[in-house]
């Protein structure tokens, strides 16, 4: 049983002045609320006390001090996750990693980096771009999130369909276990069959098996070249039926984004009233639905020939008219749309926000399921996401919805969507992670056996259950 730790004057705190330093201990109730939540819904927990270390020598002697006193600890990154996977439910310790900023090494002979997991993916990003390299993993927060948060979910973004996913570019990590020892999970290798891969082991554990503090990305030569495209529709289930169709035609684009007009709109509002940036971009009221298409590389005329494949693909479907984004002005609006829709949503209106993903061949059955549980449970949903990875982004609004239909119809609608996307080849979550939001929800698509390995594994790394508890499972 975790202790219940909420006395700043305990001896416990003073042994945390001592690890870190008495000014990254934070007691001060305004500023611990400030690590109680993140993106997801409204939920809130406030901290017992808020560390921010700066080695993993340092997190090693707060882990050992917790386990042996059984307090819960929750990792925390940047702050921008939408399952609440860093959220101190227990209250007890949050430890940020926000003073893990540094960017230890950039190697271009091996085309490989090691980086410390506060860095912000952006800062990372540009930092490797300006010596030609390329670290493809981009989510909409990029601004904002940090690279250990995104490790811990397996965060993925647009360049994912062609260029995959967190876990396909980490080649190792130091880790600090809930029970206080210091290990390097793999090598700086490209090949490495010795033993069990603790690395990915790691990538997607959502901070519940230890706290990474270096991570060894692999890189990749940056494309010179792209081209973009915005494909609208007549419906939402044409926009879906046109994805596949598009790889079946031998296209590998480089983003493959799909949203409803309702999330164009509502972005595009709040771009122009809250954010100060005006939309030239028109999305008009007979389309549904668009397709934000990108190819990237280094050869023009390829990418022309590819951008009119895509063009003979959606033309057998009903479609408007194509706009090709010649500017770097044009391309840079039409991403910032893209990327935005998740807070110009969220400013609307409170939401749980789901992110699904099946085979894309069943996108269109799976956007007309959605719509049609909608219209049974009473509530809007605005859907827009990675479709090129049959990753969906379901955001249901709270609008004018009492709170108790929000907390028990409303979630009823939920598990009925989750259940369609199992039926339909799928599982809960493409890249936002279980956390607790979708806790309640992973029988729909684990069976009990499935559960009771991953209950073993945690046990393993953690026997005393203090570090991120309550996630997952």
């Amino acid at each position: 049983m975790l202790l219940e730790f909420n006395t700043p004057s305990s001896l416990i705190l003073s042994q945390f002045q001592q690890i870190v330093g008495a000014e990254h201990v934070i007691v001060d109730p305004d500023k611990r609320h400030d690590y109680g939540h993140d993106e997801t819904e409204d939920y809130n927990f406030l901290p017992d006390v808020v560390l921010k270390p700066s080695t993993a020598q340092q997190i090693s002697d707060i882990m050992k001090l917790c386990n042996q006193h059984q307090i819960a600890v929750t990792p925390r990154g940047g702050g921008t996750g939408l399952s609440g996977g860093a959220l101190p439910v227990k209250n007890g310790v949050v430890i940020s990693t926000e003073r893990f900023n540094r960017i230890l090494e950039i190697d271009e002979l091996n085309l490989q980096a090691t980086v410390e997991p506060g860095v912000v993916t952006y800062t990372f990003q540009e930092a490797v771009r300006a010596k030609g390299l390329f670290y493809p993993p981009d989510p909409s927060s990029r601004g904002s999130c940090f690279l250990g948060g995104n490790l811990a979910e397996n965060a993925g973004g647009p360049k994912a369909v062609k260029y995959g996913v967190t876990r396909d570019y980490v080649l190792n990590l130091e880790v600090v276990l809930p029970t206080g020892e210091i290990i390097w999970t793999g090598a700086n290798v490209l090949k490495n069959s010795t033993g069990y891969n603790l690395t990915q082991l790691m990538c997607g554990s959502e901070g519940t098996l230890g706290i990474i503090t270096k991570i060894v990305f692999k890189l990749r030569a940056y494309p010179q070249k792209e081209v973009l495209l915005l494909v609208p529709f007549v419906t939402n289930e044409e926009a879906c039926r046109a994805i596949a169709a598009i790889f079946v035609a031998g296209v590998s684009p480089s983003g493959l984004e799909y949203f409803e007009r309702e999330a164009a709109i509502k972005t595009k509002k709040y771009l122009e009233e809250t954010m100060n940036t005006s939309v030239g971009t028109d999305f008009p009221e007979n389309m549904d639905a668009y397709l934000l298409i990108e190819l990237d590389g280094n050869n023009e005329e390829q990418l022309m020939q590819d951008a009119e494949k895509v063009m003979a693909v959606v033309e057998q479907f009903q479609v408007g008219e194509v706009l090709f984004a010649e500017t770097a002005t044009q391309k840079d609006e039409l991403w910032k749309v893209r990327r935005n829709i998740s807070p110009a949503v969220n400013a609307y209106s409170l939401t749980k926000s789901e992110d699904v993903v099946v085979p894309r061949g069943n996108l269109p059955k799976l956007i007309v399921g959605i719509k049609e549980i909608g219209v049974k449970y009473g509530f809007n949903s605005v859907c827009y996401g990675h479709a090129g990875d049959g990753n969906l982004h379901i955001n249901i609004m709270k609008e004018a919805l009492a709170d108790a239909y929000w907390h028990k119809e409303v979630n009823e609608g939920i598990a009925e969507i989750f259940t369609l996307v199992v039926r339909l080849g799928g599982t809960l979550s493409g890249e936002h992670g279980i956390g607790i939001a979708k806790r309640p929800y992973m029988p729909i698509a684990m069976a009990e056996a499935n559960l009771q390995l991953m209950r073993g594994i945690k046990r393993a790394f953690d026997p005393n259950g203090i570090l991120n508890p309550e996630k997952i499972f």
